[in-house]
This record gives C-alpha cells, sequence and structure tokens, in this order.
C-alpha cells in the first residue's frame, strides 16, 4: 500500500517477486531481456561468477507495473533520478523503502517469498531450479519439502477415516467385544 503502482519502488518489488532473481541480476534487467513476453538472462551465481540462463514469461502483474513504470531506457529498476543501481545501492535503497512502509524486508527475502510461493503452489524441484537458476537440487528441495508437507498431509487426512474397518481394532473396541458375545 506504501508504494503503488507507478513508484519506482513498486517496479522493484515486482521484478524481484515475479521474475525471483538475485538483486544482481535485478539491476541489470530491462526491455532488451524480453522476447515476446519472455524474459532471458543469464544470472551470476556465487564467487566463481556461474553464468546459468533463466527463462521466463513475464507476468500479467509486472507487466503492467512494467508498464506505468518509472523504468530507466535499459534497466528496468532505476534510483531517483532514473539512474541505474548497482546491486549493493539497491539493496540498501530497497531496505529503505521497507522501513518507509514499516515492513521487515531484504531484495534476497523478497527472492524467498517467490521460492516460497512457487512451492506453495505446487512447483516441484526441476521447476523452481529452472525459475531460479540453481543448479542442484538442494537448495529447490529446502523449499519444496515444507510445501510438500503440507500439501500431502491436507491430501491425505481422509486417510485417517477408517470407514471399512480395514484395521484391526482394540480389544475393548465394540466391533470386538459383539464378536466375543457370539462366539
Amino acid at each position: 500500500a506504501r508504494w503503488p503502482v507507478g513508484t519506482r519502488e513498486r517496479v522493484w518489488l515486482h521484478v524481484l517477486l515475479y521474475i525471483g532473481c538475485r538483486r544482481g541480476d535485478a539491476v541489470t534487467l530491462g526491455r532488451q531481456h524480453v522476447r515476446n513476453g519472455v524474459v532471458t538472462f543469464l544470472t551470476e551465481k556465487g564467487r566463481e561468477r556461474q553464468m546459468i540462463e533463466v527463462t521466463r514469461r513475464i507476468e500479467p502483474e509486472l507487466a503492467a507495473t512494467l508498464e506505468q513504470g518509472p523504468v530507466g531506457d535499459l534497466v528496468w529498476i532505476v534510483g531517483a533520478h532514473g539512474r541505474p543501481f548497482v546491486k549493493e545501492a539497491f539493496g540498501n535503497a530497497f531496505k529503505d523503502a521497507c522501513v518507509a512502509a514499516g515492513v521487515p524486508g531484504s531484495a534476497h527475502g523478497v527472492r524467498k517469498i517467490a521460492a516460497t510461493t512457487a512451492a506453495n503452489n505446487g512447483a516441484t524441484t526441476a521447476q523452481l531450479k529452472a525459475l531460479f537458476g540453481w543448479e542442484s537440487d538442494q537448495m529447490a528441495e529446502v523449499y519444496t519439502k515444507g510445501a510438500d508437507r503440507d500439501r500431502l498431509g491436507r491430501e491425505a487426512g481422509h486417510m485417517l477415516v477408517n470407514e471399512e474397518r480395514t484395521s484391526i481394532p482394540a480389544p475393548s473396541h465394540p466391533v470386538r467385544a459383539t464378536e466375543r458375545k457370539t462366539k
């Protein structure tokens, strides 16, 4: 609510949330990375500078935010004067925007929210790896483990009902007591 569509802070939030990129990638993304509604970029990971290609469609929420702007000429995320950020300055500016909005947060925290949301919506380990540029299953499984556990628990709850009496009842169970009387 503090940063409505039409503010640069909303652009920042939606780029992070709907692309799920690292802040270092977020500050380089712009219209040159989009073809036919699909954004493709190389994500930079770790000290070794591993380059992993990430591709995803531009969701309608992000498209609407980018259309309203403000965005830069070659990058979507810009500062007060329309200039691009370096990743450290962007991280600090995003943190300041969170404080001004009265919410805890960081650019990396929004990436975690995006991964959690995708996992809770049923994304598989392979899909999360593709969305977030992870090479191993380990990071994706951090998110799918909790989501799968919750979803499977909700889906399996009906299995606790023993309507067909397929398990052996306890000796004091009414069915056992009746069986003893008839013998």
